[in-house]
């Protein structure tokens, strides 16, 4: 009995280690404004620096805050779970294309080329840059609670 509750408290600690990551914001919730100052999730660059070092490693299943500038607005994916999909670019050059589920969370609505968006979301490689998806509430509360942000409001 004793060597069970040892080798359980071994696989908890490392199933713990292996799924920390430091720049997730642990409450899955969009960043406050404090004392008048917005929120600016990549301002350090950090979330830049780890998804140019996740898409040249070709890594997935990266919880991710950061920010980027719409290029293009895609058509909405309506096969299966129906998506809302637009394109990205980061400071870094990067693109991203968003996948946001609006069977779980409000279409952006007015979204334009140019507009900036935040994010809050799960990276996934792919050749043209990455995917940004689980941008919503699980409903399930077996994932991490996303959401995006686009002119003061989120959408989750």
């Amino acid at each position: 009995m004793k060597n069970i509750i040892t080798w359980l408290a071994l696989v908890a600690a490392g199933f713990g280690l292996f799924h920390y990551q430091p720049w997730q914001n642990e409450a899955g919730t969009p960043p406050q404004s404090v004392a008048g100052e917005q929120a600016r999730p990549s301002e350090n660059g950090a979330a830049e620096r780890i998804l140019q070092q996740a898409f040249a490693e070709r890594r997935s299943d990266i919880q991710i805050e950061g920010e980027g500038v719409v290029k293009k607005v895609l058509p909405d994916d309506n096969k299966g779970s129906r998506h809302q999909r637009f394109i990205l670019q980061l400071n870094s050059g990067q693109t991203l294309l968003v996948a946001h589920n609006i069977d779980l969370a409000d279409k952006i609505t007015g979204l334009q080329p140019s507009d900036t968006v935040q994010f809050y979301g799960e990276y996934e490689w792919s050749k043209q840059g990455g995917v940004i998806h689980w941008t919503h509430r699980d409903p399930a509360g077996r994932h991490a609670d996303g959401w995006l942000r686009h002119n003061g409001k989120v959408y989750q």
